[in-house]
């Protein structure tokens, strides 16, 4: 009993060794049931009832001979990458068969669909308005659509090449568009010196701006220190007009009192002066000269003072005639 149990095990872990695989992380592994394909997403997997296929990208190259306008041929070189698609995996089994390889088939198929794209896009088209932008973007638009179909993505896609087959032809071509190229580096540099000159005469013109503005300004600076100066000469002259009336009017005040008082003349400094003098020096003279500034004091100072002076002279006499007696 136990030896058949035994044996029965053993028969168990040879069939699972022999029929059962460990999934690696870069495949995936399909599975049919009911007629419709999908993933196995066990770590472990029958082999026979199922397909392990590499999840990684799969490049494809192609030089590709096609004809555009005029029946001139071109040639093409192109860079294609792809790898399976997980939402078409029947179309992938369907174009590459139950094989581990069926995404190098499937991409082998998916070949001929470019080749086609490439002519859809040349036939129409003169040979001087072929561009590798433009064939790559009809590519991408057109081969998104046609890769599911063969149960692909695409994850790359580039264009290395595309020229005429003639040399001839080619080198014209690259001859127009290095005077293409020219001719509009010459309208760049046209309009930088343009550019250029338009930005200096706008700086001129910002700088004279700027400096009339700045002349502006110091001829009102100056216009307002003439006035300050102008308004400080006229508080002078006022001042010094108030200042020569009021000496005018104290001048009037005195001539008036000496007038009333004429013995207050002998309290002047310079009647003070002149006595000084006639008690120093014996038989002189003394000269008053009034000159023009007091000439304005009147006709009446004049006479007063000068009687003042007689009588001094009257007093000297009497001193003189006593000391004579005695």
């Amino acid at each position: 009993m136990w030896t058949v149990v035994g044996v029965l095990l053993l028969l168990a872990i040879a069939f699972a060794l022999f029929e059962f695989r460990l999934r690696k992380p870069d495949q995936l592994v399909l599975r049919e049931s009911r007629g419709e394909i999908r993933l196995r997403s066990g770590v472990f997997y029958p082999r026979h009832f199922s397909l392990a296929i590499p999840a990684a990208t799969h490049p494809i190259e192609l030089d590709v001979e096609s004809a555009c306008r005029g029946a001139i041929p071109v040639r093409v070189r192109l860079a294609v990458t792809v790898a399976a698609s997980r939402a078409n995996l029947a179309g992938l089994v369907r174009a590459g068969g139950w094989q581990s390889d069926a995404i190098a088939k499937a991409a082998q198929a998916f070949e001929t669909v470019i080749q086609g794209a490439v002519a859809a896009y040349a036939e129409p088209r003169p040979v001087e308005e072929l561009s590798g932008e433009g064939l790559a973007a009809h590519l991408e638009e057109r081969l998104g659509r046609e890769a599911a179909r063969f149960g692909l993505e695409i994850v790359a896609l580039s264009v290395r090449t595309i020229e005429p087959a003639d040399p001839a032809i080619a080198e014209a071509l690259r001859q127009r568009e290095s005077a293409r190229i020219l001719e509009q580096t010459e309208q760049l540099q046209q309009q930088a010196r343009v550019s250029a000159a338009r930005a200096r005469v706008e700086a001129e013109e910002q700088i004279a701006l700027a400096e009339h503005q700045l002349e502006l300004k110091k001829l009102e600076l100056k216009r307002q220190e003439l006035e300050r100066e102008a308004a400080l000469a006229e508080k002078r002259t006022e001042d010094e007009l108030k200042r020569s009336r009021m000496r005018l009017a104290f001048e009037r005040e005195e001539l008036a009192l000496l007038k009333s008082n004429p013995e207050l003349l002998l309290l002047t400094p310079q009647a003070a002066r002149l006595a000084e003098a006639s008690q120093t020096l014996k038989n002189a003279r003394t000269i008053v000269s009034i000159g023009s500034s007091d000439a304005e004091l009147g006709s009446a100072l004049s006479r007063l003072f000068q009687r003042f002076l007689d009588l001094m002279e009257s007093g000297k006499k009497q001193i003189a005639e006593h000391g004579d007696a005695d």
